[in-house]
């Protein structure tokens, strides 16, 4: 009999998780930085599946260990800055004993009422996976840093009616920084990008011509993650740097191509082709072929004619 697969042992606040780590008390219920940088702390890690209550953001300039991600692991060699959003489920392996650097844990309640309550679940790198890390260049650690030190300077002192908005103010500070980063990234590593780009691309192809889209309709983006070993967010973010489009509108694109190929080189009808491309109904398609090319697909095949 297969074993159940284990609940994900969960963390609801700050003070559960500190507890848990053998971490000090948080100096503030909702908001805690554990600077970590001189390594003197060794908190316990987790080899079993968790999740917590709260977001997370933690730079780590030596890190080196086994992360987990779904069923596969992957090998983190560099540092750099991690995020994870409330109810996500992880597991991590650390295995040369460096715990230095910073984690700054953050209670969604801490952002009320602040407009960053809203827009923070806007930044796609909340759903990135451990091996999609931010690689920091030197600059860009300088001011991260600088950051930590101004978060970890206010939590440590006197807390008064101006601390959270000062705090908040620091946070969004700190994300905006991480986008902008992130879009740098995503150009100075071309080579790994464009070689997602590359599977990604194999994927639909594949798909696009073994009779999938009958039987299953378009893949979904999920689909597509799944199989480069990315999370969604991410491929989605990565083609939109190289190539301008989301991965559903690059999806589409490539529905696009393959609905063009058949209308000039095979004697389908329109229903035929839209049936072939996983479509219910012709209308549809002949609604989205329209949207992408301008053109019905009647008038494309008699461009050819």
């Amino acid at each position: 009999m297969k074993k159940p697969a284990e609940a994900p042992r969960r963390f609801e606040s700050l003070s559960d998780l500190h507890r848990a780590l053998g971490l000090p008390k948080p100096l503030h219920p909702l908001i805690s930085l554990v600077d970590n940088r001189d390594n003197q702390v060794a908190p316990q890690s987790f080899a079993t599946p968790f999740s917590l209550n709260f977001y997370k953001i933690a730079y780590k300039p030596h890190l080196q260990g086994k992360f987990r991600y779904g069923q596969h692991f992957y090998d983190f060699e560099e540092g750099g800055l991690l995020f994870v959003s409330p109810n996500q489920v992880g597991a991590g392996h650390l295995t040369n004993g460096d715990h230095s650097g910073y984690t700054l844990l953050i209670h969604p309640d801490f952002l009320l009422p602040y407009p960053l309550a809203k827009h923070i679940t806007q930044y796609g790198f909340f759903s990135y996976t451990a091996n999609e890390a931010l690689h920091l260049l030197d600059t860009e650690k300088t001011t991260i840093i600088a950051i930590f030190d101004l978060i970890n300077s206010e939590l440590n002192s006197r807390i008064d009616d101006f601390s959270q908005q000062v705090l908040i103010a620091q946070i969004d500070l700190l994300l905006q920084y991480a986008n902008r980063f992130y879009k740098r990234q995503f150009i100075t590593r071309r080579a790994v990008s464009n070689d997602l780009l590359q599977q990604v691309e194999d994927v639909l192809t594949t798909y696009l011509s073994s009779g999938n889209l009958v039987l299953h309709g378009l893949p979904t983006v999920q689909y597509l993650a799944s199989c480069v070993h990315f999370s969604p967010s991410y491929v989605s973010d990565t083609l939109r740097a190289l190539t301008g489009q989301n991965a559903q509108q690059y999806i589409h694109q490539k529905l696009i191509e393959k609905a063009k190929e058949k209308l000039a080189t095979t004697q389908l009808t329109v229903s035929e082709v839209a049936y072939e491309l996983g479509f219910e109904h012709p209308q549809s398609f002949s609604k989205l072929f329209k949207l992408k090319t301008a053109l019905s697909p009647l008038e494309f095949r008699r461009s050819f004619r």
